[in-house]
């Protein structure tokens, strides 16, 4: 959507981007003649850098903005003024929920369930919240199989990635490995894992280059691993004959839900985590995650 906007007597033509993340800020810029201004409820810093790269200018709903036209001159260091507080609406169930519909379950009570390893009273729970968000519609039938639909795909993947990454776990280990090649000293580790039946599984960038390749070098991999707290995963580190390193190439960290746990499929010998919970985790990695965030899930999704 365009508007033309006059400020101190300049009129500057000004583009919404929606939401703010990288794709649709891609699509802002390629819809029409260029725009003074870019805007949008909460731009990500890969959209900033990619406005930014194109030579227009920002704002968005936070505060922040980066503008700088004639004499016009706003916030040029694009700081957020404050941080917003989370929402504490999104609860594990319905983030894990969330993530086993987006891989692919049923919208029922009875298939979440099943999925996510929650009860059934749980997964109605979860479900009631997605469709309170307009996440999903409810059918007029009621009853543990009565589907659900999706609403818009793309607003639940956004809407997910941003809980499951606020609801991250707050503890993690470095190690110290061999890195030469990452897959194969992950699969020897892992096999003492699965040998002593602990669950785990590659995730992030390491889980992405097995489900869609895209990346030549991982600097860093992280693993999730079956742990509830600090000692636990400590214990497990060492049950693999890891040490531990400041600064180490092995980040260990717990499942954060039940469902990502439960979701985990294998391949090429190594588990990786649903293609969802992927891309949320690549999403948040490093600066240039959110572009290979989008990558992959076209990748995977086809759109």
């Amino acid at each position: 959507m365009d508007v033309a906007v006059t400020v101190a007597g300049v009129t500057l033509q000004v583009r919404f981007a929606g939401r703010g993340d990288f794709r649709g800020v891609q699509m802002a810029m390629k819809a029409g003649s260029r725009p003074d201004v870019i805007v949008a409820s909460q731009l990500s810093v890969a959209a900033q850098e990619a406005i930014a790269t194109a030579g227009i200018n920002w704002a968005d709903e936070t505060g922040a903005a980066r503008i700088d036209v004639g004499s016009i001159v706003i916030a040029l260091s694009g700081q957020r003024p404050a941080a917003r507080r989370p929402s504490t609406d999104w609860t594990p169930a319905a983030i894990g929920t969330a993530e086993a519909i987006l891989a692919g379950t049923t919208p029922t009570a009875e298939a979440v369930a099943a999925a996510t390893g929650h009860s059934l009273s749980t997964g109605v729970r979860a479900l009631a919240f997605l469709v309170k968000r307009g996440l999903l519609q409810a059918p007029k039938a009621r009853g543990p199989q009565s589907g659900r639909r999706v609403v818009d795909f793309d607003r639940l993947l956004d809407q997910y990635s941003e809980a499951a990454h606020r609801y991250r776990a707050k503890f993690e280990l470095r190690c110290g490995v061999l890195w030469r090649e990452p897959f194969a000293e992950i699969e020897r580790i892992g096999q003492k894992w699965t040998s002593a039946r602990i669950p785990w599984s590659v995730a992030g960038a390491l889980s992405a280059s097995i489900q869609a390749p895209y990346l030549t070098d991982t600097p860093t991999g992280v693993v999730y691993v079956d742990a509830t707290s600090e000692i636990g995963i400590l214990q497990i580190a060492r049950q693999a004959g890891l040490e531990v390193m400041e600064g180490g190439r092995l980040l260990l960290r717990p499942f954060p839900t039940r469902a990502t746990k439960r979701l985990i499929q294998e391949k090429d010998g190594l588990w990786v985590t649903s293609w969802p919970r992927t891309y949320a985790d690549l999403r948040y990695e490093g600066v240039r995650g959110e572009e290979a965030a989008e990558h992959f899930r076209e990748v995977i999704h086809g759109d």
